[in-house]
């Protein structure tokens, strides 16, 4: 009986990169470090006469990028003419009638395309799950120092803290004392602000470390990482309570729901035990560390979660933003009262009148405010369109060449949900964490464009998983 040889695979030949795509993995890491960096560089006293310019530079870059990365233009993100529209709708209202000035319209409609700009120049690059991974490395690394810093804060009073915004300074002595909680030992000090000038901004820095940790615990399984990643998640969590900030908390649960309901789906019955035993220890962990710290204040804080529904408890805190943004902004000006009416560019350029500018403490009143129910529904269609294509990654078959890849695009998915339940608390698509959703969303979708072109150039060729590396062919690592 005569078996005929199998002929041997074709050698695969790359086609040509264009140059811009080459640039695609250092410069997206290199993007967040200088991200990270600004925030670090306000908190120097010395580096105030610049502070506008140090604030300006962070979003610039992201604008710099958008009119400079190059690369493929035809695989665009899912979310993309949606993007465009609620930027072209942000556009125009520069030029409502009731914009404070064009300087302060310009800086606010400039503030907008440089937090979703990421949507537009990531996708431009050749990037896989390694750029997606140390992007989020980058973030998880900051953000667990952010958080130790903002324990040790607690711990030693005084210590490790940097001034207090100027702008939280100038609301006055009482807003400034609410700010503040009282130690185990009766000292008074400022919630733990972590790397920021904000009291309370650690809670930021304990949400990315329990999240981003998370995921490096479902992800490396070596003994040194998941102890690594289980320590930072601890620091996370006793950074939250302590920072007393309940929306951070509840927006924290929301995640780690998103992860565990994704790991079900998935049916992953190995990471989903070895997860809910450490969250469940996390949590446990970081309460009773926080309470060592500042039991009274800690344990009242949490006890106001429950002590009514939680309607109720949102209504008291920020629930009447919302009502008063959907019942009286939204009938009073459903295209919008045009920019530069609130927030960092009101400051900067608007004018100081008082009955220009408006209160704004939520999201969802400041899309109302400057572009109204066009903003409104656009910019919920740009995030929903993005959080499908992150759910799609995360529920979908595991690439061979990308066996990583679902697991990230849970991390991605819960903390664009856990973003999108922010909106309800303060304005994060107009911040810097806004930028971070559209940049880990958009490298999410590259990586994923990326494995799959793998996967279709492998099968092309015929080639069998062991064949793939001999013919050009790898996995990414």
């Amino acid at each position: 009986m005569s078996t005929r040889a199998r002929p041997a695979p074709q050698a695969f030949v790359p086609e040509p990169i264009p140059a811009g795509e080459r640039i695609g993995a250092p410069l997206i890491q290199w993007f967040v470090v200088f991200l990270l960096l600004c925030q670090v560089a306000l908190l120097f006293p010395g580096l105030s006469p610049v502070r506008l310019v140090i604030r300006v530079s962070a979003f610039g870059a992201s604008l710099l990028l958008l009119s400079s990365v190059r690369g493929t233009r035809r695989a665009r993100h899912p979310a993309y003419n949606l993007g465009a529209l609620a930027l072209s709708v942000v556009a125009i209202a520069v030029f409502h009638p009731d914009t404070t000035n064009l300087v302060a319209g310009a800086a606010q409609a400039a503030l907008y395309a440089s937090v979703m700009a990421p949507l537009f120049w990531v996708p431009r690059m050749q990037l896989d799950t390694r750029v997606l991974r140390q992007t989020v490395l980058i973030l998880w690394t900051f953000h667990t120092l952010s958080a130790a810093l903002g324990v040790l804060q607690v711990y030693y009073p005084g210590s490790f803290q940097p001034p207090v915004s100027s702008i939280i300074a100038s609301k006055g002595k009482g807003y400034v004392q609410s700010l503040m909680i009282t130690t185990a030992n009766g000292t008074r000090v400022y919630r733990p602000m972590g790397l920021t000038d904000v009291p309370g901004g650690a809670s930021i820095s304990g949400l990315y470390a329990v999240l981003f940790g998370a995921g490096f615990f479902l992800t490396r399984r070596t003994v040194w990482w998941m102890g690594a990643t289980a320590g930072s998640m601890a620091l996370g969590m006793t950074a939250l309570y302590l920072s007393q900030v309940r929306a951070v908390l509840v927006m924290t649960g929301i995640a780690l729901a998103v992860l565990v309901a994704i790991l079900v789906r998935r049916r992953d019955v190995a990471r989903l035990g070895t997860l809910g035993v450490v969250a469940a220890a996390v949590f446990v962990g970081g309460y009773v560390a926080a309470l060592s710290l500042a039991g009274p204040s800690v344990a009242r804080r949490m006890a106001s979660l429950t002590a009514s529904r939680p309607g109720a408890v949102y209504y008291n805190e920020r629930g009447h933003f919302l009502i008063d943004a959907f019942n009286r902004l939204l009938p009073e000006t459903p295209f919008g009262r045009g920019l530069g009416h609130w927030g960092m560019t009101a400051a900067y350029f608007g004018k100081s009148d008082a009955a220009n500018s408006v209160w704004v403490e939520i999201q969802w009143a400041g899309w109302i405010v400057d572009g109204g129910a066009p903003l409104l529904v656009l910019y919920c269609l740009t995030i929903g369109a993005s959080l499908s294509m992150a759910w799609k990654v995360a529920s979908g078959r595991t690439p061979r060449a990308a066996p990583d890849l679902p697991f990230w695009g849970a991390v991605v998915l819960a903390h664009g949900i856990g973003a999108l339940a922010l909106t309800f608390s303060y304005p994060i698509f107009l911040s810097q964490p806004g930028m971070e959703f559209w940049l880990l969303n958009a490298c999410l979708f590259a990586a994923a464009r990326h494995a799959r072109g793998l996967e279709r150039a492998r099968a092309e060729r015929g080639l069998t998983a062991d064949e793939a590396p001999a013919a050009g062919l790898h996995p990414e690592r």
